[in-house]
């Protein structure tokens, strides 16, 4: 599945959602904003989805980027989650992220699963948006 962001002209696409039972969205859309400021179309899900229903939108919207977010403890389930039903329906390529409250040593079991990059709440937004341009590219 090509990833419309390659070409020239063309907007990036991000889907942030919030997995899971978490009702704590204020990261999220705080990130939704600064991507939207920052010239990228962002379709923004908001609460308690399901692994299932980020991965069907992310592929009918026809995202380039998928951005997550969990404050709740469930990110080494949810975010893989996602990862494999984006694989099932045949969209790997799509980029996961993910960010909120990961504590350091599950970083790289998350990485391990597939998903490209976890931010802490720390990371300044300019190196996010940097972050997202580039995996769109590819």
């Amino acid at each position: 599945m090509a990833r419309s962001s390659t070409e020239p002209g063309k907007r990036v696409r991000v889907m942030v959602a919030k997995p899971g039972l978490d009702g704590h969205d204020r990261g999220a859309k705080v990130l939704a904003l600064a991507l939207k400021d920052a010239g990228m179309e962002v379709i923004y899900l908001g609460l308690r989805q399901s692994p299932e229903s980020i991965a069907r939108s992310a592929v009918d919207e026809n995202v380039d980027v998928v951005c997550l977010s969990c404050l709740s403890g469930a990110h080494n389930h949810l975010f893989p989650e996602v990862v494999r039903k984006l694989r099932e329906m045949g969209a790997g390529d799509i980029p996961v992220l993910g960010g909120g409250l990961i504590p350091e040593e599950d970083r790289d079991f998350l990485r391990s699963e597939g998903v490209a990059e976890v931010f802490s709440p720390t990371v300044p937004m300019k190196e996010v948006v940097r972050r997202i341009e580039e995996l769109a590219q590819r």
